[in-house]
C-alpha cells in the first residue's frame, strides 16, 4: 500500500503540479533531478541528498538560486510527504494486524498526527520509524509493540519515500521559481 501510494505521488501528482503550475515537461523534471533521486534511494537521507538536489534544480531545471537556496532546505525539514503516507498506513496497518477496529475518527485523527509528525521528522534515515512510535503513542488501543512488525521493511521503504520526499522538494522549487519568475529553462 505505501508503494502504490508513492508511486502515485511520483507519476500522478508530482507530473500534474509540475504540468499545470511548473509548465515544465514531467520527462525533464525527472531527467533533471534523476541523480538526486538516486542519491536520495541509496541514503535514505533527504539532508544528504541536498546538495545534489540543489545542484541539479539550478543547473539542468534553470531555478534560480535565491529560490533553491531558500526551498529546497526548507523542503528537506518539513515537506515528508512519503513519510507521512508511511506513518499513516503503517499505523492502520498495526492496529489492523492487531485486530483493532479503528472509527473514521481514529483514523482521519491518525492522518492527521502523521502528517504533524512527519514535518517534525529528522531528514536521516530511519526517523520515519521513530516518528511513527510518537504516532502510535498517541494511541492507546494500538500497541506500539506492534513496530516489530514493519521493522524488517522500514529500510527499503525510507528509501523509497525519501526518493519521493526529494522529488516533492525540486517539484515545489520549480513552482516556486515558476510562480517567482525565476524559472529559465535551459534549452527551452
Amino acid at each position: 500500500t505505501v508503494i502504490t501510494g508513492l508511486v502515485l505521488m511520483v507519476f500522478v501528482i508530482y507530473p500534474l503540479l509540475v504540468g499545470k503550475f511548473g509548465k515544465v515537461k514531467y520527462r525533464v523534471f525527472l531527467k533533471a533531478i534523476s541523480p538526486a533521486q538516486l542519491l536520495a534511494f541509496s541514503t535514505s537521507s533527504s539532508a544528504a541528498t541536498l546538495p545534489v538536489t540543489m545542484e541539479r534544480v539550478e543547473e539542468k531545471l534553470g531555478v534560480s538560486k535565491k529560490v533553491s537556496s531558500f526551498v529546497l532546505p526548507l523542503g528537506a525539514t518539513i515537506n515528508m510527504d512519503g513519510t507521512s503516507l508511511y506513518q499513516a498506513v503503517a499505523a492502520v496497518f498495526i492496529a489492523q494486524s492487531f485486530n483493532i477496529d479503528l472509527s473514521l475518527m481514529d483514523q482521519l485523527a491518525i492522518l492527521l498526527t502523521a502528517t504533524l509528525a512527519s514535518i517534525g521528522s529528522a531528514a536521516v534515515p530511519g526517523a520515519g520509524l521513530v516518528m511513527l512510535t510518537i504516532v502510535l503513542g498517541l494511541f492507546p488501543q494500538i500497541p506500539i509493540e506492534g513496530i516489530g512488525i514493519v521493522f524488517a521493511v522500514d529500510r527499503i521503504l525510507d528509501m523509497c519515500r525519501t526518493t519521493v520526499n526529494v522529488t516533492g522538494d525540486a517539484t515545489v522549487a520549480t513552482i516556486v521559481a515558476r510562480s517567482e519568475g525565476e524559472l529559465n529553462l535551459p534549452n527551452g
